[in-house]
């Protein structure tokens, strides 16, 4: 479809003020028809824009990124991993194109419903963890080089006060292209974790990811594997730090970057520990499908319907780990399998092109036992009781098998993003003004400090 759109004449450079407004248009998952609304105002410093699935209850979640060249809308919801490109309208009341989503993508028309003078975004809802200063530590905005990829990423840098040298760590973010304070839903856990560890005597470097913010990069054909690389250049940048111990420094990682954390350390990289928060211990395939499983119990699904779909999303993964290294062949089979389950040809030819991208047939088709067996240094691993996207119990009994030397916890009642949660599902993650919990926060930073010895400053 976007092929297609790109033939069509581009309308003028459009501007912030056309873009405001709102939006409504629907999506079709099976007979479901999903309503999709996107509110942007106008605000001082450019915009503020929030989308809404009513029928999903899910509403205020953040839109970036919105932005109109040669005739393509384009933005992003990092919260829920979704991603719009569109053809605008000659006259502005249309985009026309496709909302993508965890593993696919689906055709969305979004038509101006409300001009930008009846349109109403609140407020950001309150973060109370969120750090503000002024805050009794250093803050550095830095930037280094992963001389092997070509890029150079930007982060921030927080130092205790006093004397180093100090052990110091590199967070790393989960799936998706994250800022250095991995924001979702207007939370800024990457923030809160360097805020609480720098208070310890913990440095800390946390960065923007490929294409996002200040770091280089970005492109399709991107891999867990460069993300490793680049996991790899932040430790490597601490090095050279005068203030930092370079045999103290250690990786954390959230989600995805529970396994790069290992996959930079089985490549090489000097890590003195690792701290794994919700990081996988099986095969991408393995998560992927447990997940649908998981997400459409707690959603509500019969015992048969939640079956169904670990079946039907075991049988897709299946086809994209045959063809993990042939992205057309990888499309053709999962969409051959959705039109089996039932799903109209349309509607599954355009659910399986995420499927068929270099990282998701990567990300499926590794298995992350050989590095974690192959560790040889501290390693915490932290997992929540509700995580419905990287289960507690699947990973963190994987995870001793392969590495009886492990500390691993499982907290109960938290979230994949290591929240309190009632469900677990995705949509409490907005609603909860908890950015962590408290006994998450000391559970890993009690362990990092015991680990290096850090002194309180």
């Amino acid at each position: 479809m976007i092929e297609a759109m790109a033939m069509a004449e581009a309308p003028a450079q459009a501007t912030i003020a056309d873009l405001a407004g709102r939006w409504e248009g629907v999506i079709r998952v099976g007979e479901a028809s999903i309503p999709i609304v996107i509110r942007v105002a106008q605000a001082p410093d450019g915009f503020v824009a929030m989308m809404d699935s009513p029928t999903q209850n899910a509403r205020d979640i953040p839109v970036t990124g919105l932005s109109e060249s040669s005739g393509v809308v384009r933005f992003t919801a990092p919260a829920v991993g979704g991603r719009f490109e569109g053809a605008r309208s000659a006259d502005g009341s249309t985009w026309t194109g496709t909302l993508a989503q965890g593993g696919g993508s689906l055709p969305l028309i979004l038509t101006r419903a409300a001009p930008a003078a009846d349109v109403a975004v609140s407020a950001p809802p309150s973060r109370p963890q969120t750090p503000v200063p002024p805050l009794p530590y250093a803050s550095e905005d830095v930037t280094f080089a992963n001389t092997g990829a070509g890029i150079t990423l930007a982060g921030t840098l927080t130092v205790p006060a006093g004397a180093g040298p100090f052990p110091a760590v590199v967070l790393l973010t989960g799936s998706g292209a994250q800022d250095r304070d991995e924001t979702i839903f207007n939370h800024k856990p990457f923030a809160v974790w360097a805020d609480a560890l720098t208070r310890r005597g913990v440095a800390v470097l946390r960065f923007d990811d490929r294409g996002v913010g200040g770091s280089g990069g970005g492109t399709a054909s991107e891999t867990s594997e460069d993300f490793a690389g680049d996991a790899a250049a932040a430790m490597a940048f601490l090095r050279t730090r005068p203030e930092i111990d370079p045999a103290g420094i250690g990786f954390v990682g959230h989600s995805e970057g529970g396994m790069t954390g290992p996959l930079a350390v089985s490549k090489g990289a000097p890590a003195a520990f690792i701290v794994m928060i919700a990081g996988q211990a099986v095969s991408g395939a393995d998560i992927i499908t447990e997940q649908a499983a998981r997400l459409a119990q707690a959603g509500g699904a019969s015992p048969d319907q939640v079956a169904e779909a670990r079946r039907v999303q075991g049988e897709v993964m299946a086809a994209v780990v045959r063809n993990k290294n042939d992205g057309p062949a990888a499309a053709r089979e999962a969409e051959a399998v959705l039109v089996a389950a039932g799903q109209p040809a349309a509607q599954a030819q355009a659910g399986v092109r995420l499927l068929s991208s270099p990282w998701y047939r990567w990300f499926a088709s590794h298995d992350p036992a050989p590095a974690l067996a192959e560790l040889r240094v501290p390693l915490l691993a932290l997992y929540g009781g509700k995580d419905l996207q990287v289960p507690a119990d699947q990973n963190a009994e994987a995870l001793a098998r392969v590495q009886p030397a492990a500390e691993v916890v499982v907290l109960p009642g938290l979230n994949h993003l290591m929240q309190h949660a009632t469900t677990g599902l995705p949509n409490e993650y907005g609603s909860n003004t908890e950015t962590l919990a408290p006994e998450a926060i000391s559970t890993v930073v009690d362990w990092v400090v015991r680990t290096t010895g850090a002194r309180q400053p």
